[in-house]
């Protein structure tokens, strides 16, 4: 008897850790069914007379002058379908509006403004987004929000608005192609990114459920007379995740909300390194502000139980199991039944059907990791191997997950924020 006890708590456990699997697996696999349906990556496009005028870009801007070049740059190759470029300026220190500056005497579509001093209440992005709109021209029939840090195709701008008029979208984001450089964040970044794809529907599908829209407000378009009528970003003044946050909104109020591949039109350097990207980005992706505590906790558990523990249970299973288990393992996986000698007893049912469970989930990972790796630029990364062993940093990034849902940020892109 004093044999079959530590089997018997094994069986326990893997039991427990069963119940908290597999509701968790069905819904991830849900999921994952609709990618057929999804839509195919945007292509870039030629601007047709029709869109003349019809676009007014915003750009949110604090001390961004090591990344911005590209982005003015691949503006600066937009056609006649972009009517305004305004680059909304936090009083940046870093010589930042010099580049503006330069890039307006050579486009006069450039126009730099400074955003009023921080009200009480308000996350600095959305509130230099909501200036840039209040500013823009009412002649332009979209807003197209872009970040400092995105390298923009020449095709972009057209080829958004027509797939948003062509679908009769009132507000589509898009999600680029990340750039890679270092060997920690080719190994690190793939695992956060992951902690979106496992919670959400795939790009590409038309979510009918307003509290699990997506969006990124990297590349952000909207209709202008549905700002109006939501009051422009007030409605996510506050919010770290201001993008998903009004995007949230816009749906709960019966618009049309697409979350598309763009990785064709657009690519971004987001942050330098594993350690800015799981400081910066790490702290955002939990999206606790555009998110009901209901939903963040099922959101939790499940990224706890889909992504998180596969690794580290087959790890733990290989390491501790007896070696008259691990034999007892490849017997039945070979369908020969087990000789059991005196005193051992076979293996239970339950911690086979856990190991099983674990390796279909790490199956499936590593096989969405093959369907994004087109969205990753690896060519000039150092290190590049490290993208195809990120499966192993997913309990680094589930944890990063927790970590930062029950933490307010104080600080972001340089400012600093009182608690609330």
């Amino acid at each position: 008897m004093l044999n079959d006890n530590p089997l018997i708590v094994e069986s326990a456990i893997s039991l427990l850790l069963l119940l908290i699997q597999l509701p968790a697996t069905a819904i991830l696999l849900s999921r994952l069914l609709k990618g057929p349906r999804r839509h195919p990556p945007i292509e870039p496009q030629q601007p047709t007379p029709e869109l003349l005028g019809r676009v007014s870009v915003v750009v949110p801007t604090l001390n961004e002058a090591l990344r911005i070049s590209p982005l003015l740059a691949g503006l600066t190759h937009q056609s006649y379908e972009v009517r305004e470029i305004i680059v909304v300026d936090s009083n940046s220190s870093d010589g930042t509006p010099d580049l503006v500056k330069a890039t307006q005497q050579k486009d006069p579509r450039f126009r730099l403004m400074t955003d009023d001093p921080l009200p009480s209440g308000w996350v600095g992005r959305p509130w230099a987004l909501h200036n840039g709109f209040i500013c823009s021209s009412e002649g332009s029939e979209w807003f197209l929000g872009l970040d400092a840090d995105i390298q923009p195709h020449s095709g972009l701008v057209a080829g958004l608005v027509k797939t948003a008029e062509a679908q009769d979208y009132d507000l589509v984001s898009l999600s680029p192609q990340f750039i890679l450089k270092y060997p920690g964040e080719c190994w690190l970044q793939p695992a956060l990114l992951m902690t979106l794809l496992y919670r959400f529907d795939p790009a590409g599908i038309n979510t009918q459920q307003p509290e699990r829209v997506m969006a990124n407000g990297q590349c952000f378009l909207c209709r202008r007379s549905v700002l109006v009528a939501v009051g422009g970003y007030s409605c996510a003044s506050g919010s770290f995740c201001d993008d998903v946050t009004l995007a949230r909104n816009i749906a709960v109020q019966g618009y049309k909300v697409g979350f598309l591949d763009g990785a064709k039109l657009l690519k971004v350097r987001m942050y330098e390194g594993a350690m800015e990207t799981w400081k910066e980005w790490g702290r955002s992706l939990d999206l606790k502000d555009a998110t009901s505590r209901s939903q963040l906790w099922g959101d939790l558990w499940l990224l706890f139980a889909v992504q998180g523990l596969p690794f580290l249970i087959i790890l733990t299973y290989f390491l501790i199991s007896h070696p008259q288990q691990t034999r007892l393992i490849s017997q039945r996986f070979a369908e020969v039944p087990p000789v059991v000698a005196t005193g051992v007893a076979s293996v239970p049912a339950p911690p086979l059907l856990l190991l099983g469970l674990n390796l279909f989930l790490l199956v499936i990972r590593f096989g969405m990791l093959i369907a994004i790796a087109p969205s990753y630029d690896r060519q000039n990364a150092k290190g590049s191997w490290l993208f195809w062993l990120s499966p192993l940093a997913d309990p680094i990034a589930v944890l990063r997950i927790f970590l930062s849902a029950f933490r307010t940020p104080r600080e972001w892109r340089g400012r600093k924020y009182s608690a609330k």
